[in-house]
């Protein structure tokens, strides 16, 4: 297979994923916001449209333990309750 016929199909096949949900798109606020470093949690909080008690209640923490963990401190076991209410991995949070 040439390039170019390769990359049409890794293009099909993105597209057929974000069909099913397999796979989503982050408009640039986010993702800039990502690189220049904010918290995680708090992007993809903000990006799924929740707010911090909404998310603290799903994953079953504290508004306060998200505030702490929104701020900067580390979240402990709490990171995969969070990643799971978020719908993504602990990596894509650490």
């Amino acid at each position: 297979m040439d390039e170019d016929a390769s990359d049409v199909e890794a293009v099909r096949t993105f597209h057929e994923r974000l069909a099913r949900g397999e796979e989503e798109l982050i408009p640039a606020e986010f993702v800039n916001r990502m690189i220049d470093g904010e918290n995680l949690v708090k992007v993809w909080r903000e990006h799924r449209g929740m707010t911090a008690r909404d998310l603290a209640e799903k994953a079953g923490i504290s508004v306060e333990e998200l505030a702490r963990i929104e701020g900067g401190e580390p979240a402990g076991h709490a990171i995969e309750a969070i990643a799971a209410a978020l719908r993504l991995t602990v990596d894509e949070l650490t």
